[in-house]
């Protein structure tokens, strides 16, 4: 859990990195965010899963939005490439 979440009052986002799970106060995350919250390494893409199984790599530039809830239908999650 990153520090901000016991700061921040409001919705949390539950954020999937490599099937473990990070809470997130914010309603976007860059990919370099995504990096360091679930310790990818720099050389690798990050890849977005989405609900039906498809797949989109990331440009590292990328701002995503999230929702908030956790549970209540398919989560975005996050892997290296």
């Amino acid at each position: 859990m990153n520090e901000k979440s016991e700061l921040k009052p409001g919705p949390k986002y539950f954020i999937s990195i490599e099937d473990k799970e990070y809470f997130w106060d914010d309603d976007t995350i860059t990919v370099p965010q995504i990096r360091q919250l679930g310790g990818l390494p720099s050389d690798q893409p990050v890849v977005e899963i989405f609900p039906d199984n498809t797949e989109r790599t990331l440009g590292e530039s990328e701002i995503i939005e999230l929702k908030p809830g956790h549970r209540f239908g398919k989560k975005i999650r996050f892997k290296r490439g």
